[in-house]
């Protein structure tokens, strides 16, 4: 047990107070879902954690302070984190912190959710308009001199995020209990947390993240890995602490959307997202309903759709991402996630995994316009039709903009 250690867990809001809600998320439910999994992984990492509420009750704000100043007492060693949802229009994460603390456990939050794909906003303090010397929040003005720390994931009224944190909000709880264990020194341990796998010929951490639903970044970490490099009969941990009971999503086809930025938006394939609601066309109509997988829903190919490991290239004098992608018909932010890259910046000689699973359809290769570019300059250069290229991405107007990404069916019969 990690006896210097001590965390209350507040779950925002509850009872009769709902806090926001959006896009099929009550904040609520969510905040209580990531404080019980906040707790139970501090209990795990041995570290003396307490919940403010346990379940969907009305607490008065002196009802809540009372119980997080009687946890532990007044103690500035004493953390105190609660968990809440935004809203107001915004998109990513953003922590509040005390007047009295300065802003590192803040930061390192945001670069953990940051890992784990979500938008940061910023890590920052407010002050009550009637005297500045206070904090406006009563969660850090009432609780000194503990150190509270609001952290809001996300905004339940942007249909991004909404989803993301559906899909993930167990991964961004994980994000805040690693940077709480490097903010205060606590051995990381997923040990109890995982599957190990023997790595078979053929693997790379891609397909092996994939296989468990995990991603690359964690895999890496949990092996204590600095390349992308495996070896037959290697053993790896794997971590499966992101256990979901999450529902399907259901999302409205808006104007300029395709399959492809669909699937792009919630890190699926056009494969599955068309398998997942029996599509035969690649055609959407405006209003129309789609059914998104969880992030836990694992949907099994066929035979016939059997997905390829990914292709090695070194990259040559001149390669820009988009070069390549245009060579292997890949969109450039799959080989980014593919190859964990930060940036756009590639190396002569660097090795690249170019991923050849059935992203789109063979015949559709996906073009950013350039400028100077036309509905007829470029169904001209593909040899197809303006009319092709405008079902295909639910255009309604030959209206382009730079940097468009179009899905462009190649018809080699015209």
């Amino acid at each position: 047990m990690n006896n210097n250690v001590k965390v209350v867990i507040d779950a925002g809001h509850g009872g009769s107070d709902p806090g926001a809600s959006g896009n099929g998320i009550i904040e609520k439910e969510y905040a209580l879902k990531i404080a019980e999994y906040l707790n139970n992984r501090f209990k795990e990492l041995g570290v003396s954690s307490v919940l403010v509420r346990t379940s969907d009750e009305t607490l008065t704000p002196t009802q809540r302070v009372s119980r997080i100043v009687n946890s532990y007492g007044n103690n500035p060693d004493v953390l105190v984190i609660s968990n809440h949802l935004n809203a107001g229009g915004g998109e990513g994460a953003e922590v509040i912190y005390a007047l009295r603390n300065n802003d590192t456990l803040s930061r390192m939050i945001l670069n953990n959710l940051g890992e784990e794909g979500q938008a940061i906003r910023k890590a920052y303090q407010r002050r009550l308009p009637s005297d500045n010397t206070k904090d406006y929040y009563f969660i850090h003005r009432n609780t000194n001199p503990l150190e509270a720390i609001i952290v809001e994931y996300g905004f339940v009224d942007n249909t991004r995020d909404a989803n993301k944190i559906k899909n993930n909000w167990q991964r961004y709880a994980e994000a805040v209990v690693r940077a709480v264990a490097s903010y205060k020194g606590i051995p990381y341990d997923v040990s109890k947390k995982t599957d190990t796998y023997t790595v078979q010929r053929g693997d790379t951490l891609w397909s092996i993240a994939k296989k468990f639903n995990t991603n690359v970044t964690d895999l890496k970490r949990a092996n204590n890995l600095t390349s992308n490099t495996l070896f037959v009969g290697q053993s790896l941990v794997v971590p499966n602490y992101y256990t979901a009971e999450d529902t399907n999503i259901t999302y409205v086809v808006k104007r300029g959307d395709t399959l492809y930025s669909i699937a792009r938006a919630y890190n699926i394939s056009v494969d599955e997202l068309k398998r997942f609601n029996g599509l035969t066309f690649d055609t959407l109509s405006i209003g129309q309903e789609l059914q998104i997988p969880s992030s836990m829903t694992i949907v099994t190919p066929s035979e016939d759709e059997i997905i390829n490991e990914p292709n090695t290239y070194i990259v040559q004098r001149g390669d820009t991402l988009y070069s390549i992608s245009r060579k292997f018909s890949v969109p450039i932010g799959d080989i980014k996630i593919q190859n964990n890259l930060v940036n756009d910046i590639l190396t002569v000689g660097q090795v690249l995994q170019i991923p050849t699973g059935n992203i789109l359809p063979n015949d559709i290769v996906v073009y950013t316009v350039q400028r100077g570019d036309s509905l007829y300059s470029i169904a001209k250069e593909f040899n197809t039709t303006i009319n092709d290229i405008k079902q295909l991405n639910n255009l309604t107007t030959d209206v382009l903009k730079v940097n468009d990404q179009l899905q462009i069916k190649r018809n080699t019969n015209m």
